[in-house]
């Protein structure tokens, strides 16, 4: 029997696990709000499916469901929308997944957190993932998996393109430390846990080497032979303020999970090893 992935809000990181999927024989639908994805969906051999949609009619045949859609100051909006739908295809669904984030730990001064930690979250946008979580998770015979990413980052997306585009900056706050995960340890991790599901898993998504945001985009402007930005103040950077959210929390994450149940080796170990691969792939 061919598995079938049904990937809802099929972005940046859904992207690369269908590309390792569809080598394999997988059938991969991928949803988009933008007709002008298709050809980029069908490049890669997903069924690209025009969203919103009869998710009834598209969970048909469907063994794997994965979501990266966020919630919204109403919850999750496809719950909130298509539950009975998901509800009703529990049965046949092998593995579900939903995509969070290690926002909802909240702020731990740079201190470690692991899945065992308190979900406390300051911000909206943490405060509303942690309830999505508890959505999907307490939904009757849905054998869901919560994968918790750090600040996503990968080929065209990350300190080079910003460097490039003029636009990076050398943010200094005290004690200020992210952790970060390349999209080919994401998908390599929902891989994983497809082949070996544990309903009600949470697992934290993220690299070796929690690291403050200067010292990133420092070593990207090395190897990109370019000076790098001048270091600005929190206080006094312009930022969005969805970007300045992200500031209010510092933490480092631990992902021994991954290691210790789905037998990861990070591909991208630090973020060191990362930029300099994704340069060479470049150059190549």
């Amino acid at each position: 029997m061919t598995k079938t992935l049904l990937s809802l809000g099929h972005g940046f990181s859904a992207r690369e696990l269908g590309r390792q999927l569809v080598p394999q024989g997988w059938r991969v639908i991928g949803t988009t709000r933008k007709i002008e994805n298709f050809a980029a969906f069908e490049a890669e051999e997903v069924e690209p499916l025009l969203w919103p949609c009869d998710l009834e009619q598209a969970l048909q045949g469907v063994t794997h469901l994965l979501t990266s859609v966020a919630p919204d100051s109403d919850g999750d909006p496809i719950m909130r929308h298509h539950r009975a739908a998901i509800e009703a295809a529990a049965p046949q669904l092998e593995w579900v997944g939903y995509l969070s984030t290690t926002g909802v730990y909240g702020d731990h001064d740079g201190g470690w957190v692991d899945e065992d930690s308190p979900t406390d979250p300051a911000t909206i946008r943490g405060q509303r993932r942690v309830l999505a979580e508890r959505e999907w998770l307490n939904t009757p015979g849905l054998p869901v998996h919560v994968f918790r990413l750090a600040g996503i980052y990968g080929p065209g997306r990350g300190p080079f393109a910003k460097l490039r585009k003029g636009v990076a900056q050398r943010v200094i706050k005290k004690n200020q430390v992210f952790s970060r995960a390349h999209i080919e340890d994401i998908a390599q991790v929902l891989e994983a846990s497809i082949a070996a599901p544990n309903p009600g898993g949470i697992y934290n998504v993220c690299d070796d080497d929690p690291a403050p945001p200067q010292d990133v985009i420092e070593y990207a402007a090395e190897l990109l032979g370019m000076a790098p930005p001048p270091a600005v103040r929190f206080e006094d950077a312009e930022m969005s303020p969805m970007a300045r959210s992200f500031y209010s929390d510092s933490k480092r994450v631990r992902n021994d999970r991954i290691k210790n149940e789905l037998g990861i080796v990070l591909k991208h170990p630090t973020y060191r090893a990362a930029l300099r691969a994704m340069l060479e792939v470049e150059q190549s």
